[in-house]
């Protein structure tokens, strides 16, 4: 008999300030009425790199395989799935369209890993900054992550 997988909702986002600059990234997992939030920062690193991070770690915070709708606003990210850019990246050695090696490749891999633990992951977009709560929400937890981390940097002296 197969086993009976929860399905689970991730909404991700990430931010940066400057591309590069100190990053942030959130994710909420919702499962039926419990809700997680998680988030956090890096200090030089591109939206395009938290963008990733985000959805690695909301698919890494489950406990269990599950059923995984993943709602991001980033086109890279969800593109990349629902085009089969990854597929083809994959196919030609990890080289874009343009015969370049395809930017991010260590995250891309670690999400291969990740999305291998859950028996289906399905990438939504959605519309960022738009009436959606949760990705509103994500991308509050990213830029305060952001203002920590700008913060922090402030506070502790040069050494």
């Amino acid at each position: 008999m197969t086993p009976a997988y929860k399905t689970v909702s991730v909404y991700t986002d990430g931010a940066c300030s400057g591309n590069p600059g100190p990053g942030g990234w959130a994710a909420i997992l919702r499962f039926g009425k419990h809700k997680k939030e998680i988030s956090g920062n890096m200090s030089e690193t591109t939206n395009n790199r938290m963008e990733l991070f985000a959805v690695i770690s909301g698919l890494g915070a489950l406990k269990q395989p599950c059923h995984v709708d993943v709602y991001s606003d980033s086109a890279y990210v969800v593109n990349a799935f629902n085009e089969d850019w990854i597929g083809n990246w994959q196919k030609n050695g990890w080289k874009n369209a343009k015969k370049e090696p395809v930017e991010n490749q260590d995250l891309w891999k670690l999400l291969l890993l990740v999305i291998k633990k859950h028996p289906s992951v399905k990438f939504h977009k959605v519309q960022g900054h738009a009436d959606n709560e949760y990705n509103n929400r994500c991308d509050a937890l990213a830029k305060a992550a952001i203002q920590e981390l700008i913060q922090l940097n402030k506070d502790t002296p040069d050494t």
